[in-house]
């Protein structure tokens, strides 16, 4: 049976936990009634399916009409809905034909028609500001503000507070969320007064705990276009120059990088040293965009001293950093957490790195978006204080914006690197030419990365697929490349764009890129979800791997990497991790109500993968392999059961464990469909 299920890409759970749909959906439903009582056996779990079996099928047809998560993903009805009830198609071939198109396109991807509800809009009434902080005589909009100003009647409103203690003021000794915090009882005194613990105020005072934050006067200067791109500049106005020979652009000139560091170590440049030795000129036909930047600079005819400057020059001001003087990413044979975007958020990767992660990195974010200043963008570079070894991942199609991007980080933020997505396959990215798109723009790409490493103090590291096309292998071709135009490293995914995420990763290919980018340090990347896996993936010669899913799947995999074992975690020690991640999600976001409902859709984003895991000692041999779809299951508690469950109001009930009950009209449907078991 265990081999009939592995054949069909089931994982191997042991036959004695295995159960219907019906059964495993029927306990669950008889566990949440008032008294209810854990099922004793497989005879209490089948009298509840054949009683309540026409109240099951009605709603989950009313489920699938609003595309809920009902049961099994969409992706893996497809086939069967697209037949019809004797199993054979239907008559019309073509009709049949366009609706398995659209079905396919359905179950993959992004649910990009989800309902979407904003964290803020659960709250009709809101209190200004200005109120909360205690200030609010100084509202700056006065009697124009849209904000209630009485205490007393936001709190006739207010719904009930979720709970009697806060971990913002157990932890930091103060509430900053006074009256709106849902957890307020915990610190309110007589006449709605905010309590402080003076002395546990005092220990944190002054310390950073987030760092990367974007300053007003900064996003202003965005917004208005006064950010000074001085070294950008200078790389952008030199991809515009002619050849020497006369020619008109043509291919971007290639310069090694040995001559390039031995230039650069052995004798200081003249003047500012700026501009690079070897610029790189524009495709043949193509507007190098140069026209576009984002900041008034000297044109080329004026002098470079002409740029106003804010206090005293110094050396690093006018000697350009070589490139040995760089600091260098000693980051071999450490584990690696992957930007992960949605769920790779700053409180899911603080318990990541409570398991052992070693190197973490931010979701990927849009250059454009962060030359902007839009607050949203720049929120996704935020660093917490435990966070010791941190880099950033940027997004963009086109020279100009990446390398401004590049230097605009460089100046603000605190990083130990800075990213290059190259593997991104969603067609949002891919059309406009980013993501997996720069490995079919060799000339943009190197544009962009010798760009960016001449305005980076630090390490520029770039991360690709192995092409675009699903039999048709290009990152062995590119990876040296990479190396020449100055890249410090490289991760590669084992899958092309249009494998996604099915199917296995090519570590055989891995491997031998690993070769072909000695000296430079590659990582990889793709189908580990165990110690076995990791250690498979460092004999096949890679500095290091990079851990995307199966972090998200089960985070204490690290630990199990570092301490070379099998963890069968209990249900109550996972439950713990997603009461923490609630906490960290109440400190990040807030504990008022839009804060609260923030960390619950980022707890439901990330239910959706933990749902995948399968406890260790229900497997018939282990380990669990990440493409291989979870069964129906009784769990050996209540709780370890409703995690494995697929169905969103489970896991919404699991939220409301932690966070409280749901606001009214409370909707949620995943972002990423699970479409990796086909």
């Amino acid at each position: 049976m265990a081999a009939a299920a592995a054949a069909a890409g089931v994982a191997p759970v042991s036959a004695r936990f295995l159960v219907s749909k019906e059964q495993f959906h029927a306990y669950l439903r008889a566990r949440s009634q008032p008294g209810g009582q854990e099922g004793a056996g497989g005879e209490q779990e089948e009298n509840g399916a054949e009683e309540k079996k026409e109240e099951e099928e009605e709603k989950e047809e009313e489920k699938e009409k609003v595309g809920s998560c009902w049961g099994e993903p969409p992706a893996k009805r497809v086939k069967s809905e697209a037949l019809g009830e004797d199993g054979e198609g239907r008559e019309d071939g073509r009709a049949e034909e366009k609706e398995e198109v659209v079905e396919q396109k359905r179950a993959r991807g992004q649910n990009k028609s989800r309902p979407c509800m904003k964290p803020n809009h659960y709250e009709q009434i809101r209190l200004c500001p200005s109120v909360t902080q205690g200030c609010a005589e100084k509202c700056y909009f006065g009697s124009r503000c849209r904000f209630l100003h009485d205490i007393r009647e936001y709190m006739a409103t207010k719904p009930a507070d979720l709970g009697h203690s806060c971990v913002l003021f157990e932890t930091f000794g103060k509430c900053i969320y006074g009256v709106t915090c849902r957890f307020a009882q915990a610190h309110l005194g007589d006449g709605y007064q905010n309590i402080v613990n003076v002395e546990l105020a005092k220990q944190w005072e002054g310390k950073a705990l987030v760092r990367n934050n974007l300053p007003k006067d900064l996003q202003h200067q965005l917004r208005k276009r006064k950010f000074s791109f001085r070294k950008a500049d200078e790389y952008l106005r030199a991809l515009t120059k002619p050849r020497g020979d006369g020619g008109k652009g043509g291919k971007a000139t290639g310069c090694s990088v040995e001559k390039e560091e031995m230039s650069n170590c052995t004798t200081p440049r003249e003047g500012l040293g700026d501009s690079p030795e070897c610029p790189v000129l524009p495709e043949q036909g193509e507007d190098p965009k140069a026209d576009t930047l984002l900041s008034p600079g000297p044109t080329s005819g004026e002098e470079a001293s002409s740029i106003q400057t804010v206090g005293p020059v110094t050396d690093e001001d006018v000697i350009k950093l070589r490139s040995c003087e760089k600091k260098k990413l000693e980051i071999q044979g450490k584990l690696y957490l992957a930007p992960l975007t949605t769920c790779g958020n700053l409180p899911f990767r603080r318990v990541c790195k409570r398991f052992g992660a070693d190197v973490t990195c931010g979701e990927m974010a849009v250059c454009t978006n962060l030359l902007q200043g839009q607050s949203s963008e720049w929120a996704l570079l935020k660093r917490h204080h435990t966070e010791d070894i941190f880099g950033v991942q940027l997004e963009g199609a086109f020279p100009d914006t990446m390398t401004k991007c590049a230097e605009l980080l460089n100046q603000t933020i605190e990083v130990d690197f800075v990213d290059i997505n190259v593997g991104c396959p969603i067609d949002l990215v891919y059309k406009k030419g980013g993501g997996c798109a720069l490995m079919t723009r060799s000339n943009k790409f190197e544009q962009i990365v010798r760009g960016m490493n001449s305005v980076l103090d630090i390490p520029l590291t770039v991360k690709i697929r192995t092409g675009v096309q699903e039999k048709l292998n290009v990152a062995h071709k590119i990876i040296p490349k990479i190396r020449e135009w100055g890249a410090a490293m490289v991760t590669l995914h084992g899958r092309s764009r249009e494998q996604r995420y099915t199917r296995g990763a090519d570590w055989d290919y891995i491997a031998e890129c690993a070769k072909i980018a000695s000296p430079m340090p590659l990582f990889g990347n793709g189908d580990i979800l165990s110690y076995e896996d990791a250690n498979r993936a460092m004999q096949m010669g890679v500095s290091g791997v990079m851990i995307a899913r199966g972090a998200l799947i089960k985070p204490w995999l690290f630990t199990e990497i570092k301490e070379q074992r099998h963890w069968d975690i209990s249900s109550s020690e996972r439950f713990d991790i997603l009461k923490d991640f609630s906490n960290y999600g109440l400190e990040h976001w807030g504990s008022d109500t839009q804060g609260v409902e923030k960390t619950r859709k980022f707890l439901l984003e990330w239910l959706s993968f933990l749902c995948r895991y399968i406890p260790v000692g229900l497997l018939e041999h282990l380990p669990q392999k990440i493409n291989e779809r979870p069964p129906y299951y009784m769990g050996r508690d209540y709780l370890e059961t409703l995690m494995a469950s697929q169905n969103v109001d489970d896991w919404i009930k699991i939220s409301e464990l932690l966070l409280g009950p749901v606001p009214a009209n409370f909707t949620f449907l995943p972002k990423h469909k699970a479409n990796s078991y086909r």
